[in-house]
């Protein structure tokens, strides 16, 4: 059987897919999106790029499909984890880093890798630093047009 050039694929498993996509916050406000720089994003399914609830949302569509998916936090970002919050003494943050609420720093971890924490309080000697996700506990909408499907 041999496949027409206008036969569309289907994104499956190890699919590699092009794509433009909009992450919205449950009001509606963007908290991320490929269109700002009109850069689509490429991944291969199971690459780790997506969460596989997120690939879930793929599976399914072909070139030009544009789909709207509403996903639970936990089925999105997950919900807060009070263990991934902790309290730093204030002399680990310098002039080039200093500890201001909102400021998202990174953290060197022992091996090596670099952790984002957001600074969340900061009283007296103590920062408060939360390294969940920052759309952790967020109800999200995801919006793709999928380019390009081999």
């Amino acid at each position: 059987m041999v496949l027409k050039m206008t036969e569309l694929q289907t994104i499956a498993d190890n699919s590699e897919v092009v794509l433009h996509f909009d992450l919205k916050l449950s009001d509606g406000s963007a908290a991320d999106s490929t269109r700002v720089h009109n850069k689509p994003a490429k991944l291969t399914m199971g690459d780790g790029s997506l969460t596989a609830n997120f690939e879930k949302c793929l599976l399914g569509l072909k070139t030009g499909d544009k789909k709207e998916f509403s996903l639970a936090a936990e089925d999105a970002f997950g919900l807060p984890n009070p263990d991934n919050i902790h309290h730093m003494d204030r002399t680990r943050f310098g002039s080039d880093t200093p500890a201001e609420v909102g400021m998202i720093i990174a953290f060197t971890q022992p091996d090596g890798s670099e952790l984002p924490g957001i600074i969340r309080a900061v009283e007296g000697h103590s920062v408060t630093v939360d390294f969940n996700h920052p759309l952790a506990g967020q109800e999200v909408v995801f919006a793709v047009e999928i380019i390009q499907v081999k």
